[in-house]
């Protein structure tokens, strides 16, 4: 009877122990629900992430042998850096030949400037000479005029005797006289005029002339510029700081214009490709706090900021985009491109930030 009663009671105590650790466990996990309730207030987070970077292939513009190649793969270079150089022997002929006919353009511009000097001093000459010639035309007129009159009085005077007849032909002789010399003198002027008309047309071909060897050297100086970026081109640079990979090029080979001889990253620009659930936007501006931690470097803490939002959900930038409209609609939750700009990093990881490298990305939204 003893036992069964110590029995019992061992079995409501046992009932309480496990009543008061179950009332313990409860509230631990209540505890911590609310703990990560009060932490994730303010935050949206998602893996959804990778590092990011410009990537730029590297082709060489003209075509040529490769003549030398200053890089290895994975190489750390500087902007303005030589990578590779081209065959420039074809080159520099190219520019020496327009130069060439550079200088002979000029030259026929000066002697087309010559030309139309001389042609504009003959017209100005003939034009003065037949100014002259027209004032003395004046002048004889006025002479052939008086001689008229003097005749025409000398006719009178001789019909009632108080001239004689030799007075008379005197006078007209003289009167014709000055009537030939003034019609010299207007053919001289008609020929005068006919010689200015024609130096002035050949002055205003000469000036036809200096334009059109001035569109010819215009020409021939894009001709050489062409040429001398030919030239200039022959030498592949980096246009920027980073790391030069995957080269496809060794010397003595012929490439043709626009092949990739090499990949450029350039790692001093890096950014973070964060897809966030449509969900999660409601609360997210540009210029909020995020905070990163890369899968490759989980103890390392990454900083940065919301850049900007993608211009669409990630699913309209796919090749086949969602179509709604066909009826069998099941409704997807988005992805909402989110580019954010990394801020501040541990300087042991320069040069390791990898576009690429998958993240976690916590924005804080208040």
């Amino acid at each position: 009877m003893q036992t069964q009663e110590a029995t019992t009671d061992k079995k409501k105590a046992s009932g309480k122990k496990r009543l008061f650790i179950m009332l313990a466990i409860g509230l631990a996990a209540a505890g911590i629900f609310l703990v990560l309730r009060i932490k994730a207030a303010g935050h949206e987070q998602t893996n959804n992430a990778q590092l990011d970077a410009m990537i730029t292939p590297i082709r060489n513009i003209v075509p040529g042998f490769v003549t030398s190649i200053h890089f290895e793969d994975n190489q750390q270079v500087k902007q303005g850096d030589t990578l590779m150089t081209i065959d420039d022997k074809d080159y520099k002929a190219k520019v020496a030949q327009a130069e060439a006919t550079l200088q002979s353009a000029k030259a026929q511009l000066d002697m087309a400037r010559t030309g139309a000097n001389v042609a504009k001093a003959n017209a100005n000459s003939t034009s003065l000479s037949s100014a002259a010639i027209q004032d003395n035309i004046k002048s004889q007129q006025a002479i052939v005029n008086k001689n008229e009159k003097e005749m025409a009085r000398l006719e009178k005077m001789l019909k009632d005797g108080s001239a004689t007849k030799q007075q008379y032909e005197s006078t007209q002789a003289e009167t014709e006289s000055s009537k030939a010399k003034l019609a010299m003198m207007q053919k001289e002027y008609e020929a005068s005029t006919s010689q200015t008309l024609g130096a002035k047309t050949s002055a205003e071909g000469k000036h036809a002339e200096i334009e059109l060897a001035e569109a010819v050297i215009k020409q021939r100086e894009s001709e050489l510029e062409l040429a001398q970026t030919q030239l200039a081109n022959t030498i592949i640079k980096a246009p920027y700081d980073g790391i030069v990979s995957k080269k496809s090029a060794e010397i003595g080979q012929y490439l043709q214009g626009g092949v990739p001889v090499c990949s450029m990253v350039d790692y001093t620009h890096l950014w973070l490709s964060a897809n966030f659930k449509e969900t999660q936007i409601e609360d997210m501006r540009p210029g909020q706090e995020v905070k990163i931690k890369l899968d490759a470097f989980p103890s390392m803490k990454l900083k940065g900021k919301v850049e900007s939002f993608g211009g669409a959900t990630g699913a309209k930038f796919s090749l086949l985009p969602p179509d709604n409209s066909t009826g069998n609609f099941v409704k997807i939750t988005q992805r909402v491109p989110v580019r954010i700009a990394i801020t501040e990093y541990p300087k042991e990881l320069s040069g390791m930030l990898l576009p690429g490298l998958s993240a976690v990305a916590d924005v804080i939204t208040k």
